[in-house]
Formats: structure tokens, sequence, C-alpha cells
């Protein structure tokens, strides 16, 4: 008898846990059934997620040191990580640009009753925060103490002394061929533990969406049909046109093709809401089916996965002028390419966990004098929308994963 693929499990659980999460919604809160279904669903849902935090920084760390220093020649680490840093200012700029240009034609939250509004802030308490400081604490996250940011799971520092250090192996050649060898044993063991943790995936993913379509609160989401609607449809099309175009035009991969290879990670993605929670099947999809070299992989998939956030720029753009809509505010167009800047900022500040977006959210309407308090009429659909747009985050890493290993072909084609 054929053995179900994981890709197909983790198709079955995740219908499993819509359906069941529709019946129970059916049943109400209050019902004894739906209470134990969800204490159920949450300790596995919380499992799976822990495990995949646990091997999330190991990994990080690994994958970067051995991709920088793997690509053997300090010239052709230096090729790759430009390429890598343009391509993540493309998309992200495209992103913004889809973004506001569809808020400006369809004015969501015009038609919103302030008095609802209202009720939605009274409750609602945020730390100020102005751009200076936020940038300025963006700064400091950069350069930490290594051992600290790793016991602290502060995946931007790791990020960036992982790229040190992988810079000081190239460099140093021959003479740390030990240490080389060593990061690149203890990663094929990470990789087998990331074997392991994605066999529960099925089960895991389940769970989180059983909880997702149970605590899900419909009744503001039915008073922003508009506004949701509009979020959904750009970070669609931008994640089903504008990204695998760029893919096709830049390597001849089709969309087809490419959805294949990548389901597990978007599927995933949908579940955690996290693309540092779903980094480790990002990465197993790209190495194993989209056929990803490792040294290519394990550099910018990582990095994308803390500086590459298409879905949460686009949301923060179309968010931004949205509450300015609400509050009776047209924003200028130099306003708006503050938005675009500030939103851009704050995406590849953002954290790659579920509902970061809403933490620098406050930096952007700050930035053009919107009320910050604002973003208390957005949280009870923020989970909803981060599943969309962490999906195409995830996605966006993915595809520059293979455009930028096309773009350095030539220059790569000795290595194994």
């Amino acid at each position: 008898m054929r053995k179900v693929s994981l890709n197909t499990q983790i198709l079955l659980g995740a219908v499993i846990g819509i359906a069941l999460g529709s019946g129970l919604s059916g049943l109400g809160p209050a019902s004894e059934i739906t209470q134990s279904g969800m204490y159920v669903a949450k300790l596995i849902g919380t499992l799976f997620i822990d495990l995949l935090r646990m091997i999330l920084i190991p990994l990080v760390f690994t994958s970067i040191v051995v991709g920088v220093s793997n690509l053997r020649a300090h010239q052709k680490m230096s090729r790759v990580w430009q390429l890598t840093l343009l391509y993540f200012f493309a998309t992200m700029s495209l992103a913004l640009v889809l973004g506001l240009t569809a808020a400006n034609l369809f004015q969501p939250g015009g038609g919103m009753q302030m008095a609802m509004f209202q009720d939605a802030m009274q409750s609602f308490q945020v730390v100020q925060m102005s751009l200076g400081d936020f940038f300025a604490q963006f700064l400091r996250s950069l350069f930490q103490n290594p051992i600290a940011a790793l016991a602290q799971g502060n995946v931007l520092a790791v990020v960036i002394f992982a790229i040190l250090l992988g810079i000081a192996l190239v460099i140093g050649g021959e003479r740390y061929r030990n240490i080389l060898a060593l990061m690149q044993e203890f990663l094929e063991v990470i990789l087998m533990l990331v074997g392991w943790i994605m066999r529960l995936a099925p089960l895991g993913i389940m769970a989180l969406l059983l909880q997702l379509v149970v605590a899900q609160d419909v009744q503001l989401l039915s008073t922003m049909v508009q506004f949701v609607a509009l979020v959904m449809g750009i970070t669609l099309l931008h994640g089903i046109v504008v990204l695998p175009s760029i893919l096709y035009l830049a390597t001849g991969m089709t969309p087809l093709k490419f959805w294949r290879g990548s389901r597990e990670a978007l599927i995933t993605a949908v579940a955690t809401s996290s693309s540092a929670a779903t980094l480790p099947v990002t990465l197993r999809c790209a190495e194993q089916h989209l056929h990803v070299k490792r040294d290519v992989a394990g550099f910018v998939i990582p990095l994308g996965a803390t500086m590459n956030m298409d879905g949460t720029a686009l949301y923060e753009a179309i968010a931004a002028l949205f509450v300015a809509n609400l509050v009776g505010i047209e924003l200028t167009f130099a306003q708006q390419l503050i938005v675009f800047l500030t939103a851009m900022l704050a995406a590849i500040g953002a954290p790659g966990i579920p509902s970061a977006g809403m933490v620098t959210m406050v930096v952007v309407l700050q930035s053009v004098g919107l009320p910050v308090e604002a973003i208390a009429i957005l949280m009870p659909v923020d989970r909803l929308l981060d599943t969309f747009r962490t999906m195409v985050n995830v996605e966006g890493d993915m595809v520059g994963s293979l455009v930028v290993q096309k773009w350095t072909s030539p220059p790569l084609s000795g290595d194994n």
C-alpha cells in the first residue's frame, strides 16, 4: 500500500482542522465539548509551535554560517548578499506601491461608524514610540552579545553575527576548515531534528486551524468587510500574480511547479502565522522540493524570514490609509511617501512571530500624525489577516532563494 506523503497529510490535517473548528463554533463557546476540544487543540498546537521555536535559533545560526562560508570566496558571498538585498528591496517596494494604489482607489473605511471606532478605543492602551526611537532601537537590536542573542532568541542579532562569522570563515580559508566542518555537521544534526518534528506537522496544523476557526471574532469582522476583502485580495494578488511573475521572468519556473514544491511551507505559514516558526519547513521545501542549493537557501531564507516581509509591508500601507479614512484625514502624497518608507522600515524590523505587524503598526501611524489608538479596531481581524500576509512573506523568501540562485548560477556552477 502506497504511503501517504507528508504534503497530503498536511492538507488533510488542514481540512479536518477547519471542519472540526466549524463544528465546534456551531455548538457555541459555552459548550463543554467546545471547551474540551479547544483545550486539547491548544495543547497540541502549543507543542508543535514550541518544537519549531526550539529548533529555530540553532537552525538560523548554523544555516547562515554554513551558507555564507560555503560560497568559497568573499567575492561570491558579496554578490549573493547584494542580490539578496536588491531582491528584498524590490519586492517590498512593489508590495507597498500595490497596497497604497489599491487603498487610494477603493478608499476602505470611508463608510465606517465613528461610534464603533470610539468603543474599540476605550479598552486599548499602547506604548508610544516615535520613529526616531524605533529606528534607534532597531539599530541597537542588530549588534548584541551573540551568546545573549542566542539565549534570548533574538533572531535579527543572531543573523548579523552568523553573517559576520561566515565572512570570517571565508576570509580565513583553510585555517578554519575544522570550524566549518563542525558547523556543517551541526547543521546536518539540526536538519535531522527538523525531519522528526515535521512528522507532527499534520496534527499540529490541524489543532492550530481548529483554534483559529473557533476563536475568530466575526462580529467586528462583519462591519469591516470592505477592508478585510481589500487586504486579502491585494495580498493574494501579490502572492499569486506578482511574485510568481518575478519568478517566471527570472528563472523560467512555472507558478504551478513552484506551488507544488512550496505547498508544505505555505500551509504551515497559514496555520502558524509566523515566518520564523515556519522557517524549518521553508528551508526543507526550498532545498528538497525546489532544489535550491543549501549554500543559497541557508543564506537567503533565514535572512528573508527576518528582513523580507512583503505581506506585512503591504498590510501596514493599506491599514494606514484605512485609519486615515476612518478618522476623516486625507493623506497627501508626501505623507503617503512617509508611510511607504516607514512601513518598509517597520516590516524589516518586525519579528517573524504572529501579529508582529501590530507592534510596528504604531510607528507607521504615528509617522503621519494618525492616532495610534486606532489600531484597536484592527486587532479583532488581525489574526485572520496575519495568516495571509505570513503566507506571502514565506512565499517571497522561497521565490527570493530561487531568483538569487539563478542570478548567481554561472559563478556557482562548479560548487557541489
